[in-house]
């Protein structure tokens, strides 16, 4: 049996070394380095569902050459990021010192953290707050009180935006360009059967979200999750994050009334006053 760690790196010369380039190195002018690149997108290719993969598991969610796949890992086990045991590979604590960098350096987390103990146990909700990435919501915090999802959630974790409460607000508060590259760097797929997938009525509801300033998904993520999600501003007036607050529609839950608005209403100015604190905080730190 062929040891996926020890595969012989066959490919050599030109060949490889075209592998290696791609189209953002003409984009950026030269300046982009895209093995730096390839090797974020293997650490990315770990995550709840992957903890543990093959060689052939991280070329194939990468779209490495096994042999590309390979460098990339043994060079990241060299540095402590990743271990094997020859076979299986998967991430070290040491990883965590890459998001440190952001965290300690942003004081928003820890703003946001005790407003969102508060807010959950007020509503006995899970509670949230994220910042856009592209054309994904990352959460930045995250206070929950029983899992409702089938994937857990935690800080760093990543969903589509635009199927997405936070996701949502973020995208309707985006400059008229930005919001068309977030929408093109995504296709519009079908998580669930509620979920919006025609641009046109996407555009509207983003429209209708940062009219009203709240944004409410019914069941679009995950079925028999409903999540309703507001901004909070920064003091130069851009959106900082976006807060929210996760409910079950399962049946005998506290939010498994049908009409979704009707559970939006309920816990609405707990959020909005939660978005506030936030906003004062900022204020002051400034």
């Amino acid at each position: 049996m062929e040891n996926d760690a020890g595969a012989a790196d066959t490919r050599t010369g030109p060949a490889a070394r075209a592998e290696d380039a791609g189209p953002h190195a003409e984009a950026a002018g030269g300046q982009f380095v895209q093995s730096l690149a390839r090797g974020l997108e293997v650490i990315r290719a770990f995550d709840a569902e992957h903890p543990s993969m093959t060689l052939t598991d991280v070329a194939k969610l990468t779209g490495l050459s096994r042999a590309t796949a390979r460098r990339f890992l043994l060079t990241l086990a060299e540095l402590g990021y990743v271990r094997t045991d020859g076979k299986y590979f998967e991430l070290t604590a040491q990883v965590l010192q890459l998001g440190y960098a952001y965290l300690s350096s942003h004081t928003l987390p820890q703003l946001i953290e005790p407003v969102l103990e508060e807010l959950s146990a007020e509503l006995n909700e899970s509670a949230s707050a994220s910042v856009l990435d592209g054309a994904d919501v990352v959460y930045v915090a995250r206070v929950h009180t029983r899992r409702i999802m089938r994937v857990g959630i935690s800080v760093g974790t990543r969903f589509p935006a635009y199927a997405t409460s936070m996701g949502r607000v973020l995208l309707a508060h985006l400059p008229a360009d930005g919001l068309e590259r977030a929408l093109r760097a995504r296709p519009l797929e079908a998580l669930t059967p509620n979920t919006i997938t025609d641009p046109g009525a996407l555009r509207a509801e983003l429209s209708a979200v940062r009219e009203r300033g709240w944004c409410l998904v019914d069941q679009e993520l995950e079925v028999g999750l409903r999540s309703l999600a507001v901004p909070v501003f920064a003091p130069d007036g851009t959106v900082a994050a976006a807060l929210n607050v996760s409910m079950s529609t399962l049946p005998g839950t506290a939010h498994s009334d049908p009409d979704p608005t009707t559970a939006a209403l309920e816990v609405l100015p707990a959020l909005q006053s939660a978005a506030r604190r936030i906003e004062s905080a900022l204020r002051a730190r400034r």
